[in-house]
């Protein structure tokens, strides 16, 4: 579950409105108090109200957030661990808003379609059962898809989903053998990865499932410790955010430098 940079101000909902009284104030300035004050202006030397000035300063910067954060570019923080050892816990990711269409902030109304995600997609979107929060999977099932998991192994629509061999897995934040850990290369559609998977798996998480249309079926890379499709379901269509494409940084008690810039698989 990714966390958007100020989750409970409902940054969204406060960066519309901030951008919408900034813009307001600064238009009814111009048009109603901007010409006596020039005027006035030239007689003496007259400043501008503070309120005028501070107005003038933000709302080309407030413009300018809520356009890339909307339209094209959102960031986020990894807070757990289900995505490893895609994504680690404290790595800074950004997400391209323009993968799955584009969508009118707070309302979430598409307003034009530039896409739909792809079998082994690192996605972001709102949890079904709580849209205020933001998971971060990877596209296991498109819609209309049969998807079966047995013995750790997805088969879709009867293709069976390759998975290697298993290498002990060494955690890169402290670069310690994770004991009872191995890191598999899994092949999703087009995508190869890597998946995360322990000695026990607990719950065990076998089933069979069938995606409904419109909707998805969204799995973490951590596959025995990550609540997802195989618990609560399927994704709607519109609740997609978008897909998660770089990591800018990671920090977690220290940096790790080889994944500041790095994009995700």
């Amino acid at each position: 579950m990714p966390s958007s940079w100020a989750d409970k101000l409902n940054f969204p909902l406060l960066l519309v409105v901030a951008t919408a009284v900034t813009g307001l104030i600064w238009l009814v300035d111009a048009l109603f108090f901007a010409p006596k004050r020039k005027a006035a202006m030239r007689d003496q030397n007259g400043e501008l109200p503070i309120l005028v000035e501070y107005v003038q300063s933000f709302f080309p910067v407030l413009l300018v957030v809520l356009v890339l954060r909307s339209f094209l570019f959102e960031p986020f923080r990894i807070p757990s661990g289900s995505m490893i050892p895609t994504l680690l816990i404290g790595d800074f990711i950004l997400v391209n808003k323009f993968s799955y269409g584009v969508r009118l902030p707070v309302l979430n109304t598409k307003i034009l379609d530039t896409g739909s995600p792809e079998r082994g997609d690192v996605a972001v979107f709102r949890y079904p059962q709580d849209p205020s929060l933001d998971y971060i999977k990877r596209v296991v099932g498109l819609p209309g898809d049969s998807v079966v998991y047995e013995n750790r192994q997805f088969i879709v629509n009867g293709e069976a989903m390759p998975v290697g061999a298993g290498e002990p897995y060494v955690s890169p934040v402290d670069e310690q053998l994770v004991l009872g850990a191995t890191t598999h290369a899994e092949k999703l559609g087009e995508v190869d990865h890597q998946i995360l998977q322990f000695t026990e798996e607990f719950p065990k998480r076998s089933g069979t499932f069938t995606v409904p249309e419109g909707h998805y079926f969204m799995v973490g890379d951590n596959r025995d410790r990550s609540n997802d499709s195989r618990f609560w379901g399927f994704v709607p269509e519109e609740n997609l955010v978008g897909q998660a494409k770089y990591i800018w940084m990671h920090w977690n008690e220290g940096v790790i430098w080889s994944r500041l810039f790095s994009s995700i698989k």
